[in-house]
């Protein structure tokens, strides 16, 4: 089984905004899907070439991720090396990604409750650039909207993101990886 995580807070007044970003791929990815409420998260499953996956929304705020994180982790006893968190990245130019395995939170609230719930960094993640303001404090910045401008460079990088979600399902992540070099 694999597990597709995306970070964001709930509620529709944080549709949009940066720290959404994970949300947004997932919806892209799937469209329109019977989202189950399952073990505080947004719950998807489904079946690609005979093994289960798993999508997952955390209901949870983006700090306390990892509590719902891990409750489908273990409640379906996934492998770490079988998990792919889709977030947002404050270091990087809107649009750009980067896939990382195994590597520290870098500040990001939402990967450190995973991490610490987890009791280990040893996941996979699709790490997506959404800017940076030296004028909004970094709470305010990452719940605010992103522009139209914003919104179509990330749209215009969604079949990349799509593509790199296909392949950590079909192929793992060392293949996803590949992909970083567009």
């Amino acid at each position: 089984m694999k597990l597709i995580v995306g970070l964001g807070n709930p509620g529709r007044e944080y549709k949009n905004t940066r720290h959404n970003i994970g949300f947004m791929v997932i919806d892209n990815y799937l469209g329109k899907v019977n989202w189950k409420t399952k073990l505080e998260n947004y719950f998807y499953l489904t079946e690609v070439n005979g093994e289960q996956i798993a999508f997952i929304k955390p209901l949870t705020y983006m700090n306390l991720s990892g509590l719902a994180v891990s409750k489908i982790v273990n409640f379906y006893k996934i492998p770490i090396e079988n998990i792919l968190i889709i977030q947002d990245d404050l270091d990087m130019s809107i649009g750009t990604f980067k896939i990382k395995r195994n590597s520290s939170s870098g500040g990001h609230n939402g990967i450190k409750s995973i991490i610490s719930e987890l009791g280990s960094q040893n996941f996979a993640r699709l790490k997506i650039g959404i800017g940076k303001s030296s004028q909004i404090p970094v709470d305010k910045y990452v719940l605010s909207k992103f522009s139209s401008e914003e919104l179509e460079i990330i749209n215009k990088n969604m079949d990349i993101f799509n593509n790199i979600i296909k392949t950590f399902i079909n192929e793992g992540i060392e293949k996803s990886m590949e992909l970083d070099n567009f």
